[in-house]
């Protein structure tokens, strides 16, 4: 199967419906849907809508979340058939620290040092080459996300003040930490997703901060 594949045989399993009780709920035929189903026939933006609206989930939640990486991604990975709304599915590598310079050769070297080797994560129209998937072992940042929760980090998107980013901060021994940022004239203010810990307040100009990248997604994971 592709890595575009799509969990419909799930899906209807745990619904308990049948191919013609989807058939009713997405005004598709029995037949195409059959073939969606066993993953003979590739899907299209609008199948891959109405599918997510059937089932009441986001469209990228009925996508397998694992996939075994080739030694040629992009190649392999099979796109939808045309249509009026271009959907471009990008594969983001998961790791489980933050990179301290994403790009896809760090990205991979992450994954292989935290574990996550070969392990994938389909994303929705994204052209962010560095984007990487970071995995949370533990409860640390609940109840805003939890363990096993992956969060699509972008470098390339604008944080601004009042988003949740992957940072580097501190001048002796320089953190990296998923914190929320605020912006003022004199500081930058890093604060915990969870506020269990104190801000920190960092001197513009004298302290040492960067950003890393931005939190734009999260994907919940049942494991």
């Amino acid at each position: 199967m592709s890595s575009t594949a799509l969990r419909v045989k799930e899906l209807l399993r745990e619904k308990g419906w049948t191919t013609k009780v989807l058939a009713e709920k997405t005004g598709m035929s029995e037949s195409y849907l059959t073939h969606i189903k066993n993953g003979t026939r590739r899907w299209n933006e609008d199948s891959l809508r109405k599918l997510a609206n059937a089932f009441e989930i986001s469209p990228i939640d009925l996508f397998a979340q694992r996939r075994k990486r080739t030694d040629d991604i992009d190649s392999n990975v099979c796109m939808p058939e045309k249509s009026d709304v271009q959907l471009k599915v990008q594969i983001v590598p998961v790791v489980g620290d933050i990179p301290s310079n994403p790009s896809p050769y760090n990205n991979q070297l992450m994954q292989l040092t935290t574990g996550f080797k070969d392990v994938f994560v389909p994303v929705l129209n994204t052209n962010d080459g560095a984007m990487f998937a970071l995995s949370l072992s533990s409860n640390q940042l609940a109840p805003m996300f939890d363990k096993n929760d992956l969060l699509i980090v972008s470098p390339d998107v604008w944080t601004r003040s009042g988003d949740v980013a992957a940072v580097e901060y501190g001048n002796d021994t320089p953190v990296k930490a998923v914190m929320q940022v605020t912006y003022t004239d004199d500081f930058i203010v890093l604060e915990s997703v969870n506020h269990k810990t104190p801000p920190i307040a960092l001197v513009r100009g004298k302290d040492h901060f960067r950003i890393i990248g931005r939190v734009v997604a999260r994907h919940q994971r049942l494991e």
